[in-house]
């Protein structure tokens, strides 16, 4: 008879914590256990190989259920069972009617929101036409500088049903008026769900200057955020953006602290222009970016939720809704690559899924092609079905909070959120955020980081796929077209110079700047006569001179890509092919059978492709007459022995020397040489490449010895 309940439990045994170390030990056979089974994150949490309930103990519920404190499950009872979450589409096709166009096919296939990003002259407070403008038109952006041309970018797009986010970076206040001035012109205002984005400090930090004193441009956001709250109530103002550190190198725990600690500040700038706290915490917004720590990233957004409720509660904000997280969460720039640009379909899948899990109220999945110029309609196509196959088919939203009451999840959430309090604690000591940012502090914290991953990166212990592992030099390069952004920054010039002519604006732009210099103005009288002037006509630049100040400098923070490194090397073979009709070369003199030679022949084949060697390999050689007649004929300056450590006892000194008088340049052993390195070297062997070795290195004067460098 079939029993109506299955029970797996009761046919198997509970097995204690410490039988099954011992029993793991054991097959050790004497190796550490911490060593072979134990990682470490940057921050130097310890990953174990088994969670149990001595992990987390979960009596009283320390995680609390969704939508109650501490919210690190959620800040809805429901999860995203009701709706699922955003899908979050950015959009940077420099010309106007361009954009709309990719906008409006994203939203007819199933984007629910877009992001709409500034092109680096409005970001930096330029028009088109601006002398100060010339190489920033069109970079990473739409080229929007009026009304007029963020209206044929938004054509069609039912505002009132399709939140937009207007990425303006350190012009986000005149960026801001323009959107402000389209919605009322539209007579959508007071219900639009929309989002102004100000983030003084994280702009300063990725471009290095402010055209105002960052005191003032944190007056500017407080302003926005007092206007925004009263006549566009559903919309937020403010985005703690974590992209720049992050982008830089930063840990999953400062990536945290550094989010906290800026939204400590900007939540001071916002009370102090007059905002109660649960208004002020409402009006901030957390953007991230999530690589392919799959858990960890799941950990790091719980983890973000904990913080930000146990600080507004700290601040005095009673209300869920301002201790509520709201985060958007974007595949990471620095994991995308432009060699095997395929891979990032896999990495696109990682993120969106870490993001759903997390509880992310907006996903941007990246283009497989983002890392290498503008997208086209194919890539837009598989970034957005990534989310809809995982929402719709896979059904992600719903479970709710599906991470609640995994013992490895709840350890590595509560872990990420005491390393980052701690982090945050001495930042505040430091004075916060802005001064631990300004003054380099911070980037000191990220470089310490960034050495160890640099590190790892060029020794292969943390792997990129098809770039640094598995590669394939002879992979068809994926392109795409530049757009012709003279003939663009000609047409908006144009366009500008017959918007000017239609539309006076000096008396609104007069206005403004009063209203700028008053010191008493009142909350949001500043946004609301930007605004006016943009409805009477001002262009973004236009309204940022008069905004404009003294301004502030910082050095940037540099962008860091994983594969950043590799794909140099690559490109330099690229063009060494270009110039002389061939690719450098290294042979392998594979010696004995194949079950001799194959493991070492194909890891010294991925180390090699990895810098753009082209690959001689062959079936293997009995002897060393043999290989070096081979190698000869080859016209390669570069051997790779391969082969077992037993047979580079007898081989090495017999072969070494006969590849050198057949030509060989450099001769490498493939395998740890250990005691018998000062033998081989004497033998003629220039180089050993291994398992941990400094691939980076190698690689880099191996190609300057080939006139690739």
């Amino acid at each position: 008879m079939i029993e109506k309940e299955l029970s797996l439990g009761a046919d198997f045994p509970a097995i204690a914590y410490d039988a099954w170390r011992a029993a793991v030990e054991a097959e050790l056979q004497g190796a550490p256990f911490e060593k072979k089974l134990v990682t470490h994150t940057y921050e130097g949490i310890d990953i174990q190989p088994l969670y149990s309930e001595r992990d987390w103990p979960s009596d009283g519920d320390p995680s609390g259920f969704p939508g109650f404190l501490p919210l690190t499950r959620g800040v809805r009872v429901l999860g995203h069972t009701g709706e699922g979450w955003d899908i979050h589409q950015e959009h940077l096709h420099p010309d106007p009617a361009g954009a709309n166009r990719v906008i409006l096919e994203d939203l007819a296939h199933g984007v629910t929101s877009i992001q709409l990003r500034l092109d680096a002259a409005a970001c930096a407070g330029f028009d088109g036409d601006s002398s100060e403008a010339a190489g920033l038109c069109g970079r990473d952006g739409v080229m929007a500088y009026s009304v007029g041309d963020l209206d044929v970018v938004l054509r069609d797009v039912p505002l009132d049903r399709v939140p937009v986010s207007i990425d303006g970076g350190a012009g986000f206040l005149p960026a801001a008026a323009l959107l402000g001035a389209l919605l009322r012109q539209r007579e959508l205002a007071s219900g639009v769900r929309c989002a102004f984005n100000a983030d003084p400090l994280g702009a300063l930090m990725r471009e290095g200057e402010l055209r105002t004193p960052l005191a003032v441009a944190l007056e500017h956001m407080a302003d926005l955020a007092a206007w925004t709250a009263v006549n566009v109530p559903c919309a937020s103002s403010v985005e703690i953006g974590t992209g720049v550190y992050h982008h830089a190198g930063s840990s999953s725990t400062q990536d945290l602290a550094f989010a906290v600690a800026t939204a400590v500040e900007y939540l001071r700038a916002l009370t102090r222009a007059g905002m109660d706290v649960d208004t002020a915490a409402r009006q901030i917004v957390f953007g991230t970016s999530v690589g392919c720590h799959f858990f960890r990233a799941i950990a790091r957004l719980r983890a973000l939720r904990t913080l930000w409720a146990k600080v507004v509660t700290a601040c005095g904000g009673g209300s869920t809704a301002a201790r509520a997280t709201r985060v958007r969460v974007r595949t990471s720039r620095r994991v995308l690559t432009s060699r095997d640009p395929w891979v990032n379909l896999l990495r696109n899948t990682v993120c969106c899924f870490a993001g759903a899990l997390g509880g992310a109220d907006a996903i941007t999945t990246a283009p497989l092609d983002a890392a290498l110029g503008l997208s086209d309609e194919f890539s837009r196509h598989l970034a957005r079905n990534t989310q809809l196959i995982l929402r719709e088919e896979s059904h992600l939203e719903r479970v709710i909070d599906p991470a609640g009451g995994s013992w490895y999840l709840e350890r590595l959430s509560g872990q990420l959120a005491e390393c980052a309090w701690g982090l945050f604690q001495a930042i505040e000591a430091r004075g916060g955020m802005i001064q631990a940012a300004t003054e380099g502090w911070v980037a000191e914290q990220i470089r310490t980081v960034d050495r160890t991953r640099t590190r790892d990166l060029a020794t292969r212990k943390q792997a990129v796929t098809g770039v640094s592992e598995h590669p394939n030099v002879h992979e068809e390069p994926l392109a795409r077209p530049k757009p012709d952004l003279a003939r663009l920054r000609t047409e908006a010039t144009d366009r500008l110079a017959a918007w000017r002519r239609r539309h006076s604006c000096d008396a609104a732009l007069a206005t403004l700047a009063r209203v700028a210099a008053d010191t008493a103005r009142a909350p949001g009288a500043l946004t609301e006569a930007a605004v006016q002037a943009a409805e009477a006509g001002a262009t973004l630049g236009q309204l940022s001179a008069v905004l404009s100040a003294q301004p502030a400098r910082v050095t940037p923070l540099a962008s860091h890509p994983y594969a950043a490194a590799y794909e140099e090397l690559r490109d330099a073979s690229d063009r060494y092919e270009a110039r002389t009709g061939k690719r450098p070369q290294a042979f392998l003199a594979n010696m004995g059978t194949p079950a001799d030679f194959s493991a070492r022949s194909t890891y010294a084949g991925n180390f090699f492709e990895a810098g753009g060697f082209e690959i001689l390999t062959n079936d293997g050689f009995a002897d060393p007459a043999s290989v070096a007649s081979a190698f000869s004929r080859s016209g390669a300056k570069i051997a790779v022995v391969c082969s077992t450590d037993a047979k580079y006892e007898t081989l090495v000194e017999d072969i070494a020397p006969r590849l050198k008088a057949a030509g060989a340049r450099t001769v490498v052993l493939a395998g740890n040489p250990g005691g018998s390195e000062a033998k081989y070297r004497a033998a003629g062997v220039d180089r050993f490449i291994f398992i941990r070795c400094d691939v980076l290195g190698t690689l880099r004067e191996l190609l300057r010895d080939e006139g690739v460098l």
